[in-house]
């Protein structure tokens, strides 16, 4: 394990505090203001139609009913759409998918745009879009993941998973000892953030202004110019508040498209939101997959083989295959390791990325079938985990940048009290007569970067500004950055000015692969680090400073004063620095680029423990997850209440995952029967109790400048399996579909 700091970076007293996000107080009063809350003059309002079937073509339009309506200003359908300047089948950008924006009459899913109708107020738009009465001809419809024959991946970047083997697989099944062979299956899961996708667009000459929230402000404006014809600093993006995103806002879709196409028809403002139940459609989705785990131990328990085979649906016409059998790669010390995916075309919308895309599907078939292997060898699950610990990365026999998920084990197993654990299912009963269970499992993320740069400006007062088109869609992001601002520029936090959610201002890079935080935040550090290089050139050039003549050596700043490493006798402030040099200002800029040089060296993870307590009713088979505790281990933690939150957020959908999320679709019309909240489960206040996170020390000197590995994903993966293996621990019935039903129980 590597010993010396690569990168070292100082921190202040910013960063490790948890401080309150500095965007709260506006959400929870109601002052935030969110895409659809913009409301320019001469607005028009559009509502799209979604086609009702899955699969066909759309042979009737009443666009003469729609148009008749008072309010109604105009009805765009693929016989009258405007032409668009880009191809709706490339993809521009590195995030990008194939959109449906009336290009034809054919229908690919339910859900997809089949017309958009404006109109001078919400509800004449609405009233006109039900008036238009689509008819169709139909064809059988293809949503389970048997209505078609599956087909290996073609792997090639976003979206096309490529297969992995190490070792020999065959060998590694003939020396097992005993053997398991098991399938698990998990269902689709539609993106449901609080705020639904929404856009606000008005064009002046080929000038586009776009109110809309977007994980990606750069990338998007590259995406949408690329569709009108237009060059990409054209577009303006404004997104100051994101309720919610989870991957599916860095991508633009086929509604918004149509939506700022309409307004340069019109030549006016177009507003458009998803309603709830649109939010199943267009805007991406977790796709159902099946997975097929082959595991072999020898007889110290020691895996032979980890044979992990991907089934995943995906859409008729683009290519996102979930990469589920990608969490079987890296996490535990196999002999031999195959991970291979395949996909079925179904009429569905296409799946994209969803929090953990791959690694929380396929943990949660992962981390049951090294509970059942455990089960087989007759000890304790943690005990097989800790026997098949992988020292370094199975296959490649890379070194981790760091790896503290044994202190993850030993701290959540102490702190949850899993020691008391019976081996054998269905010993353990409240005091009402529930079955409890007890169960866990292992957490792994990896930490990717992506590139970004940031502004900071010393102001003559001492105070500073720093700029990044950084989004907060809920994470907390712009507190944590600004932390990391003010301690690269040695001043308190609430000297420093933060500004983001602009396209305007410097590449923030993009919001996802919980990497976010180290890349906006190496962006801003940079930025700080510049000013603070600057700041100390003119300070030793200056006879009248303190530090004149300090020449080459380095400078350290705290409390908006610079001071010679390792010399606190000489200091000088910054707003006496910048007066003597009479100037008003000092600009820095920086970078953040997607790793260290030396990260290939490396492999690079966040790791976990979760340990899942639930009750069940023995009569009734109702499931009640009553305690977790999960330990992490995310390199640097620049906010323990923000990175609580997040963790904590990961696990509860953990518990969605396994007890409560599942789209179901009419066999007969393809649509999903329970596009909504109260079909679509989430779990709720009183789903939610006994939840604890514990964050484990780690300093990881190679993962980026900073040290930041990212939490906003990991709190799922592990927490799915954990709660199943629970489930069994209390009944003895092992469940391999997910979301566990009650039913499922009855049935075991």
């Amino acid at each position: 394990m590597p010993d010396t700091l690569a990168h070292p970076v100082r921190f202040g007293s910013n960063a490790g505090q948890p401080v309150t996000r500095r965007d709260g107080i506006a959400k929870v009063t109601g002052t935030a203001t969110f895409t659809a809350d913009n409301s320019p003059e001469n607005l028009l309002h559009a509502v799209y139609v979604p086609a009702t079937i899955a699969r066909g073509r759309v042979t009737h339009l009443d666009v003469a009913a729609a148009e008749a309506h008072p309010g109604v200003t105009m009805v765009m359908t693929p016989g009258n759409r405007p032409a668009l300047q880009g191809d709706p089948s490339a993809k521009p950008t590195m995030f990008s998918f194939r959109i449906e924006v009336l290009q034809d009459d054919s229908v690919r899913y339910a859900g997809q745009p089949i017309a958009l109708v404006l109109g001078e107020t919400l509800e004449a738009a609405t009233e006109g879009a039900r008036l238009l009465n689509p008819r169709y001809a139909a064809e059988p419809a293809r949503t389970r993941i048997d209505d078609d024959e599956a087909a290996p991946v073609e792997p090639g970047g976003f979206g096309r998973p490529a297969g992995v083997e190490h070792g020999d697989v065959a060998a590694g099944h003939a020396a097992a000892t005993k053997a398991i062979d098991v399938t698990y299956e998990t269902s689709a899961q539609y993106h449901n953030a609080m705020e639904t996708h929404a856009v606000v667009a008005q064009w002046e000459g080929d000038k586009l202004s776009l109110d809309v929230p977007s994980q990606a402000l750069l990338m998007s404006c590259a995406g949408y110019a690329y569709f009108f014809g237009i060059p990409a600093e054209n577009v303006t993006i404004r997104a100051p508040y994101l309720g919610g995103g989870f991957g599916s806002k860095a991508i633009p879709t086929g509604p918004q498209v149509l939506a700022i196409l309409a307004a340069k028809e019109t030549g006016r403002p177009v507003k458009l939101m998803l309603t709830r139940q649109q939010m199943f459609g267009p805007v991406g989705h977790r796709g159902a997959t099946r997975q097929r785990l082959r595991l072999g131990i020898d007889d110290g328990a020691a895996l032979t083989v980890i044979d992990h085979e991907g089934l995943a649906a995906t859409s008729s016409f683009d290519d996102f295959v979930e990469p589920a059998a990608n969490a079987s790669q890296g996490l535990y010390a196999a002999g031999a390791l195959r991970s291979a995916h395949r996909a079925v075309r179904l009429d569905v919308g296409t799946p994209g990325p969803m929090r953990a895309p791959g690694e929380a599907s396929g943990s949660a078939a992962l981390e049951c079938a090294m509970d059942e292997m455990a089960e087989a060898a007759g000890i304790d699950p943690l005990e097989f985990r800790l026997r098949n610990y992988a020292e370094t990365e199975p296959g490649t026999g890379k070194p981790y940048s760091s790896k503290a998920l044994r202190e993850c084990y030993m701290q959540g197993a102490e702190r949850f009290g899993w020691s008391g654990r019976p081996l054998l299912p269905r010993q353990m009963k409240d005091e009402n007569g529930l079955l409890t269970g007890w169960g866990m499992g292992t957490a792994l993320f990896p930490c990717p970067m992506f590139a970004a740069d940031a502004r900071a400006t010393l102001r003559s007062d001492g105070s500073a500004l720093v700029e990044t088109s950084a989004i907060d869609m809920g994470q907390g992001a712009w507190t944590a950055l600004a932390q990391i601002a003010a301690d690269s520029l040695g001043l308190p936090l609430d000297m420093v000015e933060f500004r983001a959610g602009h396209s305007s201002l410097p590449d923030g890079g993009v919001a996802g692969g919980s990497g976010h935080t180290a890349t906006a935040g190496g962006a801003l550090h940079a930025a700080g680090g510049d000013v603070i290089r600057q700041l100390g050139e003119i300070a030793a050039a200056d006879p009248e400073s303190p530090l004149h003549g300090a020449g080459n050596a380095a400078f350290s700043a705290r409390d908006g004063r610079l001071y010679v490493d390792g010399d606190d006798s000489r200091s000088d402030s910054f707003a006496d620095i910048l007066a003597r040099a009479g100037s008003a200002e000092l600009v820095g800029n920086g970078s953040a680029s997607r790793a260290p040089e030396d990260a290939e060296k490396f492999s690079m993870h966040s790791h976990g423990a979760v340990f899942a307590e639930v009750k069940v009713d023995p009569d009734l088979c109702q499931v009640r997850v009553t305690r977790m505790v999960g330990a992490f281990a995310a390199g640097r933690i620049i906010n323990p209440k923000l990175a609580e939150s997040q963790l904590l957020g990961g696990m509860i959908w953990g518990i969605s995952f396994a007890l409560h999320e599942e789209a179901k679709h009419d066999p007969r019309t393809g649509r999903i029967v329970n596009a909504d909240f109260a079909g679509y489960h989430v779990p709720v206040n009183a789903d939610v109790t006994g939840l604890e996170v514990l964050t484990v020390h780690e300093d990881d000197p190679y993962v980026n400048a900073l040290g930041i590995k990212g939490v906003g994903e990991i709190g799922i993966v592990g927490s799915v399996g954990a709660i199943a293996n629970a489930i069994w621990h209390a009944t003895g019935h092992r469940i391999r579909r997910f979301p566990i039903r009650i039913e499922d129980l009855l049935t075991a």
